[in-house]
């Protein structure tokens, strides 16, 4: 008989544990958040010390984008990319290179990173 009422008042624990208000998963409608994407940034970093010079610049508008990005590279060119996105075209690049390529007539030595405690 023990048995019986414990079963039964785990069942209705159980029972009464169920959460009664359960999400409803899918998609709404469209909200300002969730419309056509537009936005515009950019950024650059150059400093000369470390000879770090690189930057980015990205506009879209909805389905279109249009950007370029640049770097300096450790040869002293700099490489430059201009993309565009429109639609379901993909991704179109053109990549670019200003500068002569510069090779020092001895390479320098590794030096290793500090190390800290």
């Amino acid at each position: 008989m023990a048995f019986k009422v414990i079963a039964l008042a785990t069942l209705l624990a159980v029972t009464l544990a169920r959460p009664q208000n359960t999400p409803a998963y899918g998609y709404g409608a469209t909200t300002p958040a969730s419309g056509p994407a537009k936005y515009d940034f950019n950024y650059a970093v150059n400093d000369p010390p470390s000879g770090n010079d690189f930057g980015h610049q990205e506009a879209r508008d909805g389905p279109n984008t249009q950007g370029s990005y640049y770097v300096l590279l450790p040869d002293g060119r700099l490489q430059r990319v201009t993309y565009t996105v429109n639609g379901d075209s993909g991704y179109v690049a053109e990549v670019t290179y200003e500068g002569e390529a510069q090779y020092p007539s001895t390479p320098r030595p590794y030096t290793p990173a500090p190390k800290y405690a």
